[in-house]
């Protein structure tokens, strides 16, 4: 199945003239760089889009030299550590993984994240993009903020708080003309203020016209998982004597091996028998006695219980030391403490018919590693859940998005779905139907569902 960024013929027939646009982009930066102060004329006289002609003229007036300006790095890699930590969208980084890095690396392109301020605190994608985006101060660290490198994507779409598209030499640094990119700014779901922006850099599919609305809908997906995370977050209560509120906490287990867990005191990581062990403690809220635990774990394994009760040891002891007030209690072994599971949210937004917001959570199959009999049940249950409430009462937007997915990129019963929900002049349709011949083609009728 196609990328949103694949050229298609009817992208490359244009190529010509956004070329010969890019050249004379280039001829009137020239010019303005060399006449500064009538860049109202020139702008007027090249064509210069309104977005760019004013940013330009901020920058003008802030006195850059668009011949030097450059983001060199201005955080210490503490400082960065502090800031990632600090900032709320690194808990949403797998979505953007999920909905925009796996496709920018295929198809040459990176995406960069940064605060509020500009500054850029994660990067990934095209390994090639990133060394060459390295020449222009591209980097972890550097701020891209219009005061500090005049018009770029990042810089001006937080400026203007809105999502925009900046091309080649339209960037105000001549650092930059080799890059396109396009930025959208994200926003905190409760307090509306903005927390960072969301840049795809690279050549001309950076800018292509499906990509602003691509990022803009994993935009709103990620302020979705936001939302989320805010309605699972401790209510404010009345202090207890101590003085302290008892924050719940979430244990992660979705596209993941290993599973992490979240609560007061941060994040850490578990290992995977004991990812195991939580879940399956967390899923089953009325505990589970050592037989039923053990078998839970390991079917027909010698001395199972004895080796479950030699794993808790180990586990209580961690939990001692990265989260001391989660507790686990014996005969039957039950949480005393509450959790919750990013696999259990995902089910409560289906049954809230949250669809969109369900899917944007769905990180992948639950502690997609192990082979625990009743892990195996848990993740069999999510999968079924999750595909069956879509099938059934989804949008096709949605479905059309789970479609995409690696998990039913070749479920014909999934893609006859959106066949039938796509209005007959859609033009997804043909792709739909391209599909669907592809997957009889190569898996055969008689094998798909």
């Amino acid at each position: 199945m196609s990328s949103p960024w694949t050229i298609t013929p009817a992208d490359s027939s244009v190529r010509a003239s956004t070329l010969s646009a890019f050249a004379a982009q280039e001829r009137l930066h020239e010019t303005v760089i060399g006449d500064r102060s009538d860049l109202g004329a020139h702008a007027m006289q090249g064509g210069m889009r309104a977005l760019v002609r004013e940013s330009w003229q901020r920058s003008i007036s802030l006195r850059l030299d668009p011949l030097t300006a450059q983001a060199d790095p201005t955080l210490s890699s503490d400082e960065l550590a502090r800031l990632r930590a600090r900032n709320p969208l690194a808990g949403v980084l797998p979505v953007i993984n999920t909905l925009l890095v796996r496709h920018a690396t295929e198809f040459g392109l990176i995406v960069a994240v940064a605060d509020e301020a500009g500054r850029l605190l994660w990067i990934d994608g095209d390994s090639a993009v990133r060394t060459s985006a390295e020449e222009m101060r591209f980097v972890v660290g550097a701020d891209w903020s219009e005061a500090r490198v005049g018009t770029s994507a990042p810089g001006t779409a937080l400026e203007l708080d809105h999502g925009i598209q900046i091309q080649r030499a339209e960037h105000f640094s001549q650092l930059a003309h080799q890059f396109s990119c396009t930025a959208v700014p994200i926003h905190d779901p409760v307090t509306g203020a903005v927390l960072g922006v969301i840049d795809i850099t690279g050549g001309d599919q950076a800018v292509a016209p499906q990509t602003l609305p691509l990022v803009e809908a994993a935009v709103a997906a990620l302020e979705a998982e936001l939302r989320i995370q805010s309605l699972s977050a401790p209510r404010r209560s009345a202090p207890r004597p101590s003085g302290f509120t008892a924050p719940a906490m979430l244990l992660s287990v979705l596209g993941t091996e290993n599973g992490s867990l979240r609560g007061p005191s941060g994040s850490a990581p578990l290992s995977p028998r004991h990812a195991e062990i939580l879940l399956l403690l967390g899923w089953h809220r009325q505990g589970l006695s050592a037989e039923r635990l053990a078998a839970a774990l390991s079917e027909d394994q010698p001395h199972a219980v004895e080796n479950l009760r030699a794993e808790m040891v180990r586990l209580r002891r961690v939990l001692a030391v990265d989260h001391p007030r989660l507790r686990i209690g014996s005969r039957p072994y039950r949480l005393e403490t509450d959790i919750d599971t990013d696999a259990g949210r995902l089910l409560a937004l289906l049954r809230r018919g949250a669809h969109r917001m369900a899917l944007a959570a769905y990180r992948g199959p639950v502690l997609q590693g192990s082979v625990a009999p009743g892990v195996v049940e848990i993740r069999t249950e999510v999968t079924r859940r999750l595909r069956q409430t879509l099938l059934s009462d989804a949008s096709v937007e949605v479905l059309l998005d789970y479609a995409a997915t690696d998990e039913a990129a070749w479920d014909s019963e999934v893609w006859r779905a959106c066949r039938e929900l796509l209005p007959a002049r859609s033009p997804q349709r043909a792709a739909v139907l391209a599909r669907l011949a592809r997957i009889e083609q190569d898996i055969g009728t008689s094998s798909v569902r």
